[in-house]
């Protein structure tokens, strides 16, 4: 990581950092590293051509953790995150160690961050687009208009 994006990230708390892992023998002998902070996580990869992801944290709506035979094997897991994110509506944390924990970790920094934000998951719900009111009901509003 170049000395102006650790001077980017530091400001922030850095929560937990790894990188993705090869499934045969867990090491971490891969070019994506994901870096999850009290605000977002950032997913980096690339080794000539780099890419950077990032995703607010109360942009995330439901975490699952996956564990093949294999991953079980060797201490892995692979941790799948739903958002609200346009550009990534589906982030997969590929081939971590000790999955179970960093899913806990970013579960509860996810909920931090929405009561920081005083974001609650209702707001991403979405209401029938052709119901112009403020009712959460399922009335024909066609009635109402004749009146």
């Amino acid at each position: 990581m170049d000395t102006n994006k650790e001077r980017q990230v530091s400001h922030m708390d850095i929560l937990w950092s790894d990188r993705k892992r090869w499934t045969f023998l867990g090491l971490p002998w891969t070019f994506t590293k994901y870096i999850c902070t009290s605000e977002k996580f950032i997913v980096e990869s690339g080794i000539f051509s780099k890419k950077e992801e990032e995703i607010r944290l109360y942009r995330i709506m439901d975490l699952t953790l996956e564990r093949s035979f294999v991953q079980r094997l060797f201490g892995l897991g692979t941790i799948t995150c739903d958002t609200v994110d346009k550009s990534t509506p589906k982030l997969c944390i590929i081939n971590v160690k000790d999955s179970r924990r960093v899913k806990e970790l970013i579960s509860e920094a996810v909920e931090k961050e929405r009561v920081k934000k005083r974001v609650s998951s209702r707001e991403y719900m979405t209401v029938d687009d052709d119901c112009d009111c403020d009712c959460d009901c399922d009335h024909d509003h066609e009635e109402d208009e004749s009146k």
